[in-house]
């Protein structure tokens, strides 16, 4: 269920920004990427699964071992159905950094990048130059155009749908190391990007102003 926010100006320019975003076309000089970041919290069993047999189901210990955190980044074609996930020891503004130098990358042939993602601390441009000499922090920025999600609004990020996907298919249940979780992931996204099927965004401005008229501020006298 949507948190909904009290009403506001920045978040309905916001909202209306990233939407705008979304109904645009395709173009191959200007790609649109979603990104997103969630920790996965890594757990290993300290006793061997029981296997199901005839009548009797999985058996597995409640006890367990914590094996650390690692945080995973995800990078989103939704328009193109494709999708990457890095996957980082912690969630800084250096791996932040690093993580939009990985896109800027990924397509060295583009004007620009515009790229959806979350108003946190940690996502501005200001990153870039802690992570990078000035020169190379701003060959990296000129090459990408952030659009923010307005806050209480991660909803408008479509990475938040390929995380769903990731948390119900290869994340389900415990994952005991970074090996089998990076060898999960990388499976999934393989699988998923072979399919190449788009995420089909149907929320439009007009559907904003209709169905959420509560968010928009009155301009009544």
């Amino acid at each position: 269920m949507w948190c909904i926010p009290e009403v506001s100006a920045e978040y309905v320019a916001a909202m209306e920004d990233v939407l705008d975003l979304y109904e645009e076309p395709y173009d191959e000089k200007r790609p649109m990427v979603c990104f997103d970041e969630s920790p996965k919290q890594l757990i290993a069993e300290v006793r061997e699964r029981i296997p199901a047999a005839p009548g009797r189901p999985e058996c597995f210990d409640v006890e367990y071992k914590r094996n650390g955190v690692r945080d995973l980044m995800m990078i989103s074609e939704p328009k193109l159905g494709l999708r990457k996930v890095l996957v980082t020891e912690r969630r800084t503004k250096i791996e932040f950094a690093q993580t939009m130098k990985h896109v800027v990358d990924m397509y060295p042939d583009v004007d620009v990048i515009r790229v959806v993602l979350d108003n946190l601390n940690t996502h501005k441009t200001a990153s870039l130059y802690e992570a990078f000499p000035p020169e190379e922090a701003r060959a990296i920025a000129r090459k990408l155009e952030f659009h923010y999600t307005p806050k209480h609004g991660s909803w408008l990020n479509m990475a938040e749908m390929e995380f769903s996907v990731l948390s119900r298919t290869c994340l389900a249940g415990r994952v005991p190391d970074e090996a089998t979780l990076r060898r999960r992931i990388n499976a999934c996204v393989a699988e998923r990007n072979a399919k190449r099927q788009p995420i089909n965004w149907r929320f439009t401005i007009r559907d904003a102003r209709s169905k959420l008229h509560r968010l928009y501020p009155s301009t009544a006298a």
